[in-house]
C-alpha cells in the first residue's frame, strides 16, 4: 500500500549496535531478526541504565558516546517522522549494564533483592503497618497498593499471595514474609476449604463476600469464564501459595489437604476412559457434563492438565520426594507431549479439547486462538520434568518451542511477548493477527524467561541465552513500576505501561504476587545455579517432628541431577554437618520445636 506510514508516531526499537558516528551523531541499531535502523542522537536524548526496584535513577546521559560500543544491546525510545524514506530520532536511551556484556539482572541479587520489593509492597497494600490480620485482606488493590471499596476475598488470591511471600522467605529468610504466608494458609484452611468426609475430598471455596463480622460463601466461581461452575484452575491455585509454605514448614496439615484435593481431582475431575482432567465440574452433582456447565461440559483444557505441575504439584515432589507425585506429574507431562502438538497446523499448540480430545477451536473468548505465554509455560515446565524423569519427546517439544515461538509470539521490533494471538493465518496474511491488542502482560514475559533461562541452563545454546537476556531486559525496563512499587498488569507494544481498566489494579483476579515472585525465585535460581555459576542461600523452618526421619528436602527446583549440592548448613545460626551434600537432604536434629535452616547451595562444575 503507498504512503502507508505517512504520520509521525512514537515507539521503541530492541537492538544491538552495529555503528555509531559520534560526529554525526548517528546510531545503528540491528534488532533480533537482523534488520537494521538509522537511530539520529541529534536531539540530545536521555540516557539511564535498568534499574531495580527500590534503587534510584541512574543517569548515564553523560556517557553515552563511550557506551555505545559494538554489540551491546539497549533500548531506544524515540519519535519516527515520515519524511526522506523515515527517521527516527531518539529520546530515551536504557542501557541493561555497565559494560557491553553486562546485564545487571543477572547480578547474583538482582532478583532476589526484587521479591523483597514485591513482598514488602504487598504486605504494606494489605495490612499496612499493623498486625498480620486477613480479614482485612482485600482481592482488589489498586495501582498505589491502595485498597477498592469491594471486600471480596478470592481463595485463588490469597493463595497466590502466600506463595509470594513464602517465596520470599525461602531466599531472604525473613521472618515477617514467612508470618504473612502462614498466617495466609491458615486463613485459608479456616475460611475456604471445605472438608468433605463422606466422599474423602477437600475441595476450596472461590472465595467469600465480607460484610463487617459477617461472611458469605462463595462456592462457585464469579468469574464470567467460569461463572456457577467449579474450574480446575482455582481448586490447583488453591493450593499453590501453602505448598510453597509446606516446603519451609513441613505442616503436614496442608500435605493432608493437598493429598484431599488432589482426591477430588481423581474422583470428580479425571477422565478414566478418555484420559486427562476435565476444566469444570457443577456445584450440585459434580459432574462434568452436566447441562448446567454450559460450553463448559465435558471440555478439557491446558489448565485443567497442565496447571497442576508449576501451581503445586512439583513443588509438593520437592518437598517429599514421594514417588506418587512424581507419577502423577509423569502423567500430565506424557498427556501434553502427546494432545497438545498441532503442528501440521498452527506453529501453536492446541489448549482447548472436547472429552475425545478433538480440537475445541470455537469455546468462549479463546476460538482458535494462542495464549503465547501457554507455549512457553510448556516449554519451561518440559525441562523441569525432563530433570526429573527425561524422555526424548519432552526435551524434544520444548526445544521445539523455543526455536519456533520469537518468529511468532515475540516482539522483534520492540522486545518482549505479545498476548493472544490467531492460530493460523488467513488469506495472503504474513503476519498472525493479534486477538483484541498488540499489548504485552507481565506473566507471559515470566513464562519466556523461564523457559529460555531453563533451556540454555540444560541444553545450552547462544540462542537460548539471546532470548532469555531480551526477555529479562524488557521485563526488567518496562515493568517495574518506580513510583508505586511492585509491577504493571500490562504494558502497550513500545513498552509505555497500559493503566485503564483491570488492568490498572495491582491486584485483581489475575494478579495477586504470585507469577511476579514465582519469576524472582526461579530466575536467581536458573541464572545463579544453573548459569552462572554462583552459590546461593535458602531458608527454611520446619518442625523436625513433622518430616519423616527429620529429613529436610531443599532442592530449590527440578534440576539436573548432580548439578548443584550442599556447600554448607546452619540451624539456628550455628554451622551443622548432618547433611548429603549430593541428595539435597538435611537431617534435622532430634527436637521438639521449630528450627531455622539455612542451606548454601553450589553449582557442580560441568565437565
Amino acid at each position: 500500500m503507498a504512503d502507508a506510514v505517512t504520520f509521525s508516531f512514537s515507539d521503541t526499537i530492541a537492538g544491538y549496535v552495529t555503528r555509531f558516528d559520534s560526529g554525526a551523531r548517528l546510531l545503528r541499531l540491528k534488532t533480533s531478526d537482523g534488520r537494521e535502523f538509522d537511530v539520529s542522537l541529534a536531539g540530545d536524548p536521555s540516557a539511564e541504565l535498568v534499574r531495580n526496584l527500590d534503587e534510584p535513577y541512574i543517569d548515564a546521559s553523560g556517557h553515552i558516546d563511550e557506551m555505545l560500543s559494538p554489540g551491546r544491546f539497549l533500548f531506544v525510545y524515540g519519535v519516527h517522522y515520515p519524511e526522506r524514506g523515515g527517521s527516527f530520532d531518539a529520546k530515551r536511551l536504557v542501557f541493561l549494564g555497565r559494560g557491553s556484556e553486562d546485564y545487571r539482572f543477572e547480578e547474583p541479587s538482582w532478583w532476589i533483592k526484587q521479591i523483597e520489593s514485591l513482598a514488602d509492597f504487598y504486605k504494606r497494600a494489605q495490612f499496612g503497618d499493623g498486625p498480620v490480620d486477613f480479614t482485612e485482606y482485600r482481592t482488589e488493590i489498586r495501582l498505589g497498593g491502595d485498597k477498592t471499596a469491594s471486600h471480596v476475598q478470592e481463595t485463588d488470591t490469597i493463595s497466590r499471595l502466600v506463595y509470594g511471600m513464602a517465596s520470599a522467605y525461602l531466599l531472604t529468610g525473613k521472618d515477617e514474609y514467612l508470618e504473612v504466608a502462614e498466617r495466609g494458609t491458615e486463613y485459608l484452611r479456616k475460611h475456604m476449604r471445605v472438608v468433605d468426609s463422606e466422599e474423602d475430598v477437600v475441595f476450596w471455596y472461590h472465595g467469600i463476600s465480607v460484610d463487617g463480622d459477617s461472611e458469605r460463601k462463595l462456592f462457585t466461581s464469579e468469574f464470567s469464564d467460569d461463572y456457577d461452575a467449579i474450574p480446575m484452575y482455582e481448586q490447583i491455585y488453591a493450593l499453590a501459595g501453602p505448598i510453597q509454605t509446606y516446603r519451609v514448614t513441613g505442616d503436614v496439615r496442608i500435605k493432608n489437604d493437598a493429598d484431599a484435593t488432589i482426591r477430588l481431582f481423581d474422583k470428580f475431575f479425571f477422565d478414566p476412559e478418555q484420559g486427562g482432567y476435565y476444566s469444570h465440574i457443577d456445584p450440585i452433582l459434580f459432574s462434568a457434563d452436566h447441562e448446567s456447565l454450559g460450553e463448559n461440559a465435558e471440555r478439557k483444557n491446558w489448565n485443567s492438565v497442565g496447571d497442576h505441575a508449576p501451581a503445586y504439584l512439583i513443588n509438593l515432589y520437592l518437598a517429599t520426594g514421594d514417588q506418587k507425585y512424581a507419577d502423577f506429574l509423569e502423567y500430565t507431562f506424557d498427556t501434553i507431549a502427546d494432545k497438545f502438538p498441532d503442528y501440521k497446523n498452527s506453529p501453536f499448540v492446541q489448549e482447548r479439547f472436547f472429552r475425545d480430545w478433538s480440537h475445541d477451536t470455537a469455546h468462549s473468548w479463546q476460538q482458535n486462538r494462542a495464549v503465547v505465554g501457554h507455549n512457553l509455560k510448556i516449554a519451561w515446565n518440559l525441562m523441569r520434568m525432563n530433570s526429573l524423569k527425561a524422555k526424548p519427546e519432552y526435551e524434544q517439544l520444548a526445544k521445539k518451542i523455543g526455536e519456533i515461538m520469537p518468529a511468532v509470539g515475540s516482539d522483534v521490533q520492540r522486545g518482549g511477548w505479545y498476548d493472544v494471538v490467531e492460530r493460523t493465518k488467513e488469506g495472503d496474511q504474513e503476519a498472525y493477527r493479534f486477538a483484541w491488542h498488540d499489548r504485552k502482560a507481565w506473566w507471559q514475559q515470566e513464562q519466556a524467561i523461564l523457559a529460555y533461562l531453563i533451556l540454555n541452563g540444560t541444553v545450552g545454546g547462544d540462542a537460548n541465552l539471546r532470548e532469555a537476556r531480551q526477555a529479562q531486559a524488557f521485563y526488567n525496563t518496562f515493568f517495574l513500576d518506580h513510583d508505586e512499587g511492585a509491577v504493571y498488569f500490562n504494558v502497550l507494544a513500545s513498552g509505555t505501561p497500559y493503566l485503564l481498566g483491570t488492568e490498572r489494579l495491582k491486584g485483581s483476579h489475575s494478579m495477586s504476587m504470585y507469577h511476579s515472585a514465582e519469576l524472582c525465585y526461579l530466575s536467581a535460581v536458573y541464572n545463579n545455579l544453573l548459569i552462572n555459576g554462583r552459590e546461593m542461600d535458602f531458608h527454611f523452618q520446619p518442625d523436625p517432628t513433622n518430616l519423616p526421619d527429620r529429613v529436610l528436602r531443599v532442592s530449590p527446583d527440578l534440576l539436573p541431577a548432580g548439578s548443584v549440592k550442599i556447600a554448607f548448613v546452619e540451624i539456628d545460626e550455628k554451622p551443622y554437618t548432618d547433611f548429603d551434600a549430593d541428595a539435597l537432604t538435611v537431617r534435622l536434629p532430634d527436637v521438639q520445636s521449630r528450627v531455622k535452616v539455612k542451606v548454601r547451595l553450589r553449582p557442580v562444575a560441568k565437565k
